[in-house]
């Protein structure tokens, strides 16, 4: 089956030395990997710098279902950044992103706004003039609601410990070790209720920001089989202090 899709690349791996493993999240087909054949010749269509981290492309390939790895026909940038890929800032939120993503979307089909949701994130970001120090912690939050594990805050404004396991506020302490104190989970309801917009307003320390970071991968952990230690995570908290 012919198929033409917008799509995010989340990892690639070298193969020999005229290969890539490249993992995408596509529009159409949701979670795809490909082995991708760079020609020597400079005038080949397929150009290795195509497939960095979370570039947005388009994509033209003959489908398989029955296949692992999918062979790549035509690819091409669908959208430009202009300045994500020069800000060492943006470019540590853009490699801590394409990890968890990488983890957090292995096993998903397609969902279009899902697809949205990740490629507007992107488009927001490279535009972004200052003020985003807290955009990965509401990212986080917000790719819970897609993946189908997202907070209940219900009774947040009067329970006094949020459940990471269930994924709600309870007024007791749970019989695990999974929770978060009265003060983490008041700030769990502040923190869902923000957007990429609004989120500027909330102000947090180096020390308060990591913990949310720590905290909602500890909920990914729970709810995602398998998700790693995230090896990008320690340039992330050492550059937004």
């Amino acid at each position: 089956m012919e198929v033409k899709t917008k799509a995010i690349v989340l990892q690639t791996i070298k193969y020999g030395d005229s290969q890539l493993i490249v993992d995408f999240f596509t529009e159409k087909l949701g979670r795809l990997s490909f082995m991708v054949r760079i020609p020597k010749s400079s005038k080949g269509k397929l150009k290795r710098q195509l497939f960095q981290p979370l570039m947005l492309l388009l994509l033209e390939f003959d489908y398989r279902p029955k296949i692992n790895l999918q062979r790549l026909k035509e690819a091409s940038v669908e959208f430009a950044f202009s300045d994500l890929p020069f800000s060492p800032y943006k470019l540590a939120i853009s490699m801590f992103r394409a990890e968890l993503l990488s983890y957090a979307t292995r096993n998903e089909q397609a969902q279009k706004s899902l697809y949205s949701f990740l490629e507007e994130s992107l488009i927001w970001l490279d535009g972004a003039k200052g003020q985003y120090a807290n955009f990965h912690i509401v990212f986080m939050i917000r790719l819970t609601f897609f993946l189908g594990f997202s907070p209940n805050i219900e009774g947040g404004e009067d329970a006094d410990y949020f459940d990471l396991v269930d994924g709600c506020f309870v007024p007791h302490v749970p019989t695990h070790v999974h929770y978060l104190n009265k003060a983490d989970s008041l700030r769990l309801v502040s923190l869902l209720r923000l957007d990429y917009k609004t989120m500027h307003l909330y102000t947090m320390s180096r020390m308060d920001r990591n913990r949310c970071v720590e905290v909602i991968l500890e909920y990914f952990k729970l709810h995602v089989p398998g998700f790693p230690e995230l090896k990008s995570l320690s340039v992330l908290k050492e550059l937004f202090a």
